[in-house]
């Protein structure tokens, strides 16, 4: 449990970092002007030359790269409405670099999807552990056989 949750963690912090980088990167660039085919031109040019939206696009696909690990290891269901504790962390990260006001509300937000990921690993580690498999138990068996030859 401990790597899994070190593999988590570290996957949330890189989401964090490139939602930070991606939110400024779109700042600087600006507003579309008006919905037309050279302002959407525009736009994407911008966006695909800009450092903090390109440095905001890696570190998102690490945090995916993270995120296929995990998913490889464990439930969808148990991996997925854990990934919402990278909403806290993204808020944190908007709250002291990019120096944005995070209202009350928003914060009692975050603290239920803390209590929410809370009762998510509870069910985890209340889960009976599935028994060895078949397969498993036949090949052991047939070892130890081999052994008492």
């Amino acid at each position: 449990m401990a790597k899994f949750l070190f593999i988590l963690l570290i996957a949330l912090v890189l989401e964090a970092i490139g939602v930070v980088f991606i939110s400024r990167g779109l700042k600087q660039i600006g507003d579309m002007e008006r919905v037309c085919f050279s302002e959407i031109c525009r736009v994407v040019q911008s966006g695909v030359t800009n450092r903090s939206i390109i440095t905001g696009v890696f570190f998102e696909a690490l945090f995916f790269v993270g995120l296929l690990i995990l998913m490889a290891r464990n439930d969808v269901s148990f991996i997925w409405p854990l990934t919402s504790l990278g909403f806290v962390i993204t808020t944190l990260a908007a709250k002291f670099y990019l120096h944005e006001q995070v209202p009350s509300i928003r914060w009692a937000g975050v603290a239920l999807i803390v209590l929410g990921a809370g009762l998510i690993s509870w069910t985890e580690q209340t889960q009976p552990k599935p028994a060895a498999s078949t397969s498993t138990a036949n090949a052991a068996a047939s070892s130890s056989q081999g052994v008492n030859r």
